[in-house]
């Protein structure tokens, strides 16, 4: 006898077998609940799918998420010039730092110390394109983080309904998208922020007292464009392996089976 407080449903669904008899088979519907108590109790740390494609590319996505918006966060970077004074010249180092809002940063171009007469600033604002670059890499870093957690804690979790695999794809195939996305604009901001920050431009503004130095090291931040567009190579391809789990994806040589209540043939 059912206690009627329980969390349960009961559902009588009448089927035919293959000689037509008909006969009930009750259904169990749980309360959601349920899910997340086999969340809590059902962790077991399981290496095997870091040996599958599946796990294995999501920890390159994770390895490769890092480098992507480390090498862009925290930029410092400082251009190089030289001011002619007398008895010597003058160096002058503006420096510019992630988000790479240029403006904000001036330099004088005088030979006296402490001087406002004849301050200027770089020039251009690209901290769109560098913090949409380093948003998407940051929230990449957390879900692969999120999904490695279920692979090797909660497989049988994900594979128990097909929602899990569903919503994989579809996550993973946007971040690919935001990937290229991200990495293309991000690639057209580096080219900018190269062009306002080299020293041949900017001698152009005092062209008779400045002389261009050396150029700011950019191997970061080229790298890091380097590290979106992996990204974006290794998120597409993940979504072919994360649809061989959905049930959109069809086995060319599914098993022989027999119809339930008929005898196999001779």
């Amino acid at each position: 006898m059912l206690n009627s407080s329980a969390p349960l449903n009961l559902i009588a669904v009448v089927r035919f077998s293959a000689r037509r008899v008909p006969y009930f088979k009750c259904i169990l519907l749980t309360k959601p609940h349920t899910v997340t108590h086999n969340l809590a109790s059902g962790f077991a740390l399981d290496l095997g799918p870091l040996k599958e494609p599946l796990g294995f590319i999501r920890v390159l996505e994770w390895v490769f998420a890092i480098f992507a918006f480390a090498t862009t966060g925290g930029y410092s970077g400082t251009t190089h010039l030289k001011i002619k004074c007398q008895p010597e010249e003058k160096a002058v180092n503006p420096v510019f730092v992630y988000p790479f809002r240029l403006s904000a940063y001036p330099y004088t171009t005088s030979c006296e110390s402490g001087t406002q007469a004849n301050q200027t600033y770089l020039q251009g604002d690209f901290s769109s394109s560098a913090e949409f670059f380093v948003c998407v890499g940051v929230f990449g870093f957390l879900y692969c983080t999120a999904t490695l957690i279920l692979y090797l804690g909660y497989q049988s979790v994900y594979r128990q309904t097909s929602r899990g695999p569903i919503i994989d794809l579809v996550v993973t195939a946007a971040f690919a998208f935001l990937w290229l996305v991200s990495s293309s604009a991000w690639g057209k901001g580096l080219t900018d922020v190269k062009w306002a920050t080299n020293p041949e431009h900017l001698v152009e503004q005092c062209p008779n007292t400045c002389k261009a130095g050396e150029f700011p090291a950019m191997g970061r931040l080229n790298a890091s464009v380097t590290f979106g567009f992996l990204n974006l190579i290794l998120w597409a391809g993940n979504c072919w392996f994360i649809y061989k789990e959905t049930p959109f994806h069809k086995d060319p040589n599914p098993p022989a089976t027999v119809e339930e209540g008929r005898a196999p043939g001779p």
